[in-house]
């Protein structure tokens, strides 16, 4: 199928590096070879980093946690490295079989806090009850799920955030909302396909990337979501509002 099996820290030829430079023109090759991302990510950490330590009122030293530790670390080694490949390789070589967690996990914590503690996933859910009604709210919940899990891929953690106001949402327009839970979790798997967050660690383990496997993970997303929504649209007709 054209995928390469190879040792997890075998050194790149130089036929790899021709085809690394040959794709340089598409945009995500080109933007992580550029420290564009760096400066961005940087100063927006920085800018969080202030008003972090000077929101303690007194001893500053009191701001710190695991989690600011953390974003200190990961930010220095972005900053230190200048490029976000060249962090990405070091990564990889320095713990080949954690790299996707390692690197991913900082960044999906951020983009989870973003989404939960700022009032926007209240204004999203909100925004889906006033456009839908007894029939469409199913199918809206199940594609909000998976927009959402694309950025924020914990099933979990997402609905303990989201639960009050798809609940509420269900009960304001009649909906059964046990299966409203089905349905959430029906279009977080979905997403799983677009983001499979389930698989990190395997790409390293093989010698793989993601692109290797988007394709077929995207084209059965293709193939089922458009079956989730309507099956979702049908059953919830059948079940009783208690």
């Amino acid at each position: 199928m054209g995928i390469e099996l190879r040792p997890l820290l075998e050194e790149k030829d130089g036929k790899e590096e021709a085809a690394s430079g040959a794709m340089g023109s598409r945009p995500g090759d080109w933007l992580e070879r550029s420290p564009l991302l760096t400066v961005l990510v940087g100063i927006l950490g920085l800018w969080y980093l202030v008003r972090h330590f000077t929101s303690v009122e007194g001893n500053p030293v009191a701001a710190i946690d695991l989690n600011t530790v953390n974003l200190v670390l990961i930010l220095l080694a972005l900053c230190l490295h200048w490029r976000p490949m060249r962090m990405v390789e070091a990564v990889r070589r320095g713990t080949p079989a954690a790299s996707g967690v390692l690197l991913q996990f900082p960044f999906y914590g951020g983009i989870f806090g973003m989404i939960a503690f700022t009032g926007l996933s209240k204004e999203i859910a909100g925004w889906m009850v006033s456009v839908s009604n007894e029939m469409l709210f199913p199918p809206l919940i199940a594609v909000y799920s998976a927009v959402l899990g694309v950025f924020v891929p914990s099933g979990g953690s997402k609905w303990v955030i989201e639960a009050p106001y798809v609940m509420e949402a269900a009960n304001q327009l009649h909906v059964n909302q046990g299966w409203m839970v089905v349905v959430y979790d029906l279009g977080e798997a979905s997403a799983n396909l677009l983001q499979p967050f389930w698989m990190l660690p395997t790409p390293a383990v093989l010698g793989l990337k993601a692109r290797d496997i988007m394709g077929y993970t995207f084209a059965m997303f293709l193939a089922c979501f458009p079956v989730v929504l309507i099956v979702v649209t049908i059953l919830a007709q059948t079940l009783p509002f208690p």
